[in-house]
C-alpha cells in the first residue's frame, strides 16, 4: 500500500536543490527496499514455524509473500502478520533518527519522507481488516478468543471491506483538500478499494471452507469396531478425537484409502475411509 502513497505524493516535491522527479525516483526505490524488508520479516517467521514460504512479490501496491499452508494456532499467525508492520515502523524510527542527524538537504529530505511514508505503511497494515496485516492480528485475537478460527476470519474480513469502503469514501469527502490532483487521488483510492474488498472477499470463501472442515470429526465417520477387534498392522494409525483441519493434516501426513483410529491405550475405535472424509465434506457445501 505505501507504494500508491508515494505515486501520488512523490511527484508533488518542490525541491529547490533538486529535480522533484529524481528525488520521487530515489524515494520510490527507498520505499520498495523498505517494503522488501517488511515482506522478508514475514517470510523468515513463516520459515522458522516450518511453513513453506518460496517466494516475494513485490508489486504496484507493495509486495506480498506467498506462505503455503494455514497457521496452525493463533500465536502463530499473530506473531507472522504483525512482524511486518514492526519491521515498517522500526525502518520509519531509524529513518527519521537518520534525517534528524543529517539536519538538512537533499539526503535529510529524502530519509525524512521515506521515515513518514514508512510510518502510514505500518499503521495503514496495522487496520484490523482482511487482507491487511491488522486483519490477520484481529483473525488471531478472535481465533484465540472464540476457538473458531473462521470466526476470526468473518470478522477481520467485515472489517475488511469497511476499510475498503472507507478509503473510497475518504477520496469523496476530501475532494476540496485534495486540489487539482483529486480525480488521480480519487482513481488510486478505487484501486486500493477493489483490493481491499476482493481481498476481504476472498478471506470470507476462505472462512467458509475453514467452516465446512472443522464440522469434519473422524469420530463421527468411521466405521466402528467390533469389541475386541485387534488393530490392523497394514493400516496407519490416526489418534482418537481427531477432527478438522488436525484431522486433514494428519492424513495428509500418511495418504491411505483407510486409517485405523485408536485410543491413547492402543485400542482400535474403527476404521476410517479417505472416501468418507472427502464425501462429508461435499455434503457441507
Amino acid at each position: 500500500m505505501g507504494i500508491v502513497l508515494v505515486l501520488v505524493l512523490a511527484p508533488r516535491f518542490e525541491l529547490a536543490t533538486a529535480n522533484e522527479y529524481l528525488v520521487a525516483l530515489v524515494l520510490v526505490l527507498g520505499l520498495y527496499a523498505s517494503v522488501f524488508v517488511h515482506e522478508l520479516a514475514h517470510l523468515v517467521v513463516a520459515r522458522a514455524y516450518g511453513m513453506h514460504a518460496p517466494s516475494i512479490t513485490l508489486h504496484l501496491l507493495g509486495g506480498e509473500t506467498v506462505i503455503e499452508g494455514e497457521s496452525r494456532t493463533p500465536a502463530q499467525e499473530l506473531t507472522t502478520a504483525v512482524v511486518g508492520p514492526l519491521v515498517s515502523g522500526a525502518i520509519a524510527l531509524a529513518a527519521w533518527l537518520a534525517s534528524l542527524w543529517l539536519g538538512a538537504g537533499l539526503a535529510a529530505g529524502v530519509l525524512w519522507s521515506l521515515a513518514w511514508v514508512n510510518a502510514i505503511v505500518a499503521a495503514f497494515n496495522l487496520v484490523p481488516g482482511l487482507p491487511l496485516d491488522g486483519g490477520r492480528v484481529l483473525r488471531a485475537l478472535v481465533w484465540a478468543a472464540t476457538g473458531r478460527e473462521s470466526t476470526g476470519v468473518r470478522v477481520a474480513a467485515w472489517i475488511g471491506r469497511l476499510a475498503a469502503v472507507a478509503v473510497v469514501a475518504a477520496a469523496l469527502v476530501l475532494r476540496d483538500r485534495l486540489g487539482t490532483g483529486w480525480l488521480v487521488d480519487l482513481a488510486l483510492a478505487v484501486l486500493v478499494g477493489f483490493v481491499l474488498w476482493t481481498g476481504a472477499t476472498a478471506a470470507l470463501e476462505q472462512a467458509d471452507r475453514v467452516g465446512r472442515v472443522n464440522r469434519l470429526v473422524a469420530s463421527e465417520l468411521l466405521v466402528p469396531a467390533v469389541d475386541g477387534t485387534a488393530t490392523p498392522t497394514d493400516l496407519p494409525v490416526l489418534p482418537d478425537g481427531l477432527h478438522g483441519t488436525m484431522l486433514l493434516r494428519a492424513m495428509a501426513a500418511r495418504p491411505a484409502p483407510t486409517y485405523a483410529v485408536v485410543t491413547p491405550d492402543g485400542r482400535l475405535v474403527g476404521l476410517l475411509h479417505a472416501d468418507a472424509v472427502d464425501d462429508a465434506y461435499r455434503r457441507t457445501r
